[in-house]
């Protein structure tokens, strides 16, 4: 007789680095994937997300099978995902039972859903803890065994408890295809395992799972190949054209690669984050992005209506997130706009003291960032070394060109040697004094000066006199955003 075949758990979660818009707070849900695992394959279970699955078709298709037949289902809804929500509610409709809901413990519950019983974790910063996951991993493993213990099968689905003697929805057999000639033959009856007892598609060579491809990208990204992180990434966007993170990071490979041109590679990222819809957008990571292409295109084309848009992007990101990236560089193209010639007193000195004031901010959020980064564990890999390393460097580096911006010489100089001490890799470094370069250039000449000035009056004319920012830019490889491997 066959061994009974292993039960399967599916982990409803997104994945990577998600920003939590309530607090503003990023959590990565692969660290959390991670402990749901070893959970999971502690109760003696297979676990399966959905950017593991091997196919060669659609991958709505496998995730709702997997949704529909998979012995146990834990959705994680940390960070108020709706595409995790969404597969929640198909679970629960689908399946009585058998649906643990896990959400990290600062999750806002939705009125639909504060009457589910939720298993909370907590993240102590992007990661979690040694001793939360041992609590959580602990706490889950006794959760699942005891559900799939449960021999009645008791419901707890809000839909099945809801409505009593609602049943399962059954899968009918497809019908067998006709043999030529013949009138067709009508469907078998309805069976539940019909799906199960489908011979597997036929195995598609070209077809990689869109995790391994994602990963495969990341690991080019790290040796700066961004060329082959667009061959990579275009090929999973293609399998998963609705994940928010693959389509992100697609649009940064696209514009890094500079190719067939910077123009035309700055035109289809834009092209590729319109998809993302970052006008009405509330991702720091996609209007942090947006930002970022038209910065590039402004440097290109000096068209202001460029410049304008990347403002915008920086801003929104920076009031929604209140994170570093998006306020140092909105500090600085307040900066690049109050420069220009032809600017009206009034706009050229409001810009001017708003990046004052952003900068302060930002000085305040990188001070406390550096305050709780955690000191390096005696269990971090090479890669979590590196990954410290640089975190702590773009920390470093946006404290510099703040207290530059604030003119504070003796802190600037001092943050520069802190990062430094860092071991940065030569990029990094030069990206960083190509930017505050073109910063001090800017901020040669106030316009705090022009007070007073009417427009088109003489003294409002000497400010045309100052070097524009296009004027100022860096050199080529200046002209990239600071934080090429952080996601922008």
């Amino acid at each position: 007789m066959a061994d009974e075949k292993r039960k399967r758990c599916f982990v409803v979660q997104g994945f990577g680095e998600k920003t939590d818009f309530r607090t503003g707070r990023v959590l990565n849900l692969d660290d959390s994937y991670e402990i749901i695992k070893e959970a999971v394959e502690t109760a003696g279970l297979e676990c399966i997300r959905a950017d593991k699955v091997m196919h060669s078709g659609s991958i709505d298709v496998e995730m709702w099978e997997e949704i529909l037949n998979a012995d146990l289902v834990i959705a994680d809804v940390s960070t108020s995902n709706w595409n995790a929500a969404y597969e929640l509610g198909v679970r629960h409709a689908l399946r009585p039972g058998r649906t643990i809901v896990v959400a990290e413990n600062q999750f806002e519950f939705a009125f639909d859903i504060n009457h589910i019983a939720i298993t909370t974790y907590t993240h102590g910063g992007p990661e979690l803890g040694r001793h939360e996951a041992n609590r959580f991993r602990t706490r889950l493993t006794e959760l699942i065994a005891a559900t799939m213990a449960d021999a009645d099968g008791r419901p707890d689905s809000p839909v099945f408890l809801s409505l009593p003697g609602l049943e399962p929805p059954l899968r009918g057999k497809r019908p067998a295809a006709a043999e030529p000639g013949a009138a067709g033959e009508a469907a078998g009856t309805p069976d539940q395992g019909a799906a199960e007892e489908a011979p597997p598609a036929a195995a598609d060579p070209a077809a990689a799972a869109w995790g391994t491809l994602r990963d495969q990208a990341m690991a080019a990204k790290s040796e700066g190949d961004w060329e082959k992180v667009k061959t990579l990434l275009s090929a999973a966007h293609a399998i998963v054209p609705r994940e928010d993170y693959i389509t992100q990071q697609l649009a940064l490979a696209t514009y890094k690669s500079e190719t067939p041109s910077p123009a035309a590679a700055l035109a289809e990222a834009r092209e590729i984050l319109e998809g993302l819809n970052p006008v009405t957008s509330h991702d720091p990571e996609t209007l942090g992005l947006w930002a970022a292409v038209h910065k590039n295109k402004w440097y290109l084309n000096e068209d202001p209506a460029d410049l304008d848009e990347a403002i915008k992007g920086n801003e929104k990101g920076f009031y929604l997130k209140g994170d570093y990236y998006n306020g140092i560089n909105l500090a600085f193209l307040l900066n690049v706009r109050a420069a220009l010639p032809g600017a009206e007193p009034a706009e050229a000195i409001t810009d001017y003291v708003t990046a004052q004031r952003v900068r302060r901010k930002v000085a305040a959020i990188v001070d406390r960032a550096l305050a709780e980064l955690p000191e390096p564990g005696t269990d971090d890999t090479d890669v979590d070394l590196r990954k410290r390393r640089e975190e702590r460097y773009w920390l470093l580096a946006t404290r510099r060109e703040a207290a530059v911006g604030l003119g504070d010489g003796d802190a600037a100089e001092q943050f520069r040697q802190e990062a430094l001490a860092t071991d940065p890799e030569t990029w990094m470094v030069e990206s960083t004094d190509g930017q505050i370069a073109v910063l001090e250039g800017l901020l040669a000449s106030s316009p705090l000066d022009l007070i007073g000035a009417a427009p088109g009056s003489e003294k409002a004319g000497k400010k045309a006199k100052r070097p524009a920012a296009a004027g100022d830019k860096p050199k080529k490889k200046h002209k990239k955003d600071k934080k090429d491997k952080k996601g922008k």
